[in-house]
């Protein structure tokens, strides 16, 4: 019997349908392994993260903070509480303590498009301007450049920096004379 030399066409054909199954299967497999379950809240944490909510829907930030602190404890290293109170601090001013929210958060959860956004948003008001477009970049390539979170995004990164120091030429002293 004599054997001919198989071609390259020939175990193209072959291996592909198999090479395309396999392919398929682990990327089905891999997206169902990786997919988590939404987080189920504590009751007295859902009821803290609520009365948050509505105390900083008034206007209330500080009232706000101290319920999502409060959620916190009852129910720590909640995501969905974690980014509540970064977004509370970041709107008070506290960038700094708001980064490290958004940043636990991210450790548990690397792909949480709300959490890479207000990490981004933060770092554009604190003037890392290098670094939210770190977080810009990343984000349009987790949900595209047309998503929600991209787009405020981009909007904080061209607005700049908030102002947060009065400079010295802002203040004009009055000049008083007094007496000894």
């Amino acid at each position: 019997m004599m054997r001919t030399k198989t071609s390259a066409k020939d175990l193209l054909m072959r291996y592909t349908p198999v090479a395309v199954a396999l392919s398929l299967l682990a990327a089905t497999s891999s997206s169902v392994l990786l997919s988590q379950p939404p987080e189920q809240l504590d009751p007295r944490a859902s009821m803290l993260l609520s009365e948050g909510r509505a105390a900083a829907a008034a206007g209330n930030i500080d009232g706000a903070i101290d319920a999502y602190e409060s959620a916190l404890t009852v129910e720590p290293g909640s995501v969905t509480v974690l980014l509540s109170l970064a977004d509370a601090t970041r709107r008070q001013g506290m960038q700094g303590k708001a980064l490290h929210y958004y940043r636990v958060a991210l450790t548990s959860d690397p792909r949480n498009v709300t959490a890479l956004a207000g990490e981004g948003m933060a770092l554009a008001e604190k003037g890392a301007t290098e670094k939210a477009n770190r977080n810009l970049a990343r984000l349009q390539t987790l949900c595209g450049k047309d998503c929600a979170e991209a787009q405020s995004l981009a909007g904080a990164i061209a607005k700049g920096p908030t102002p947060r120091m009065v400079t010295a030429d802002a203040v004009t002293p009055k000049t008083a004379v007094s007496e000894n």
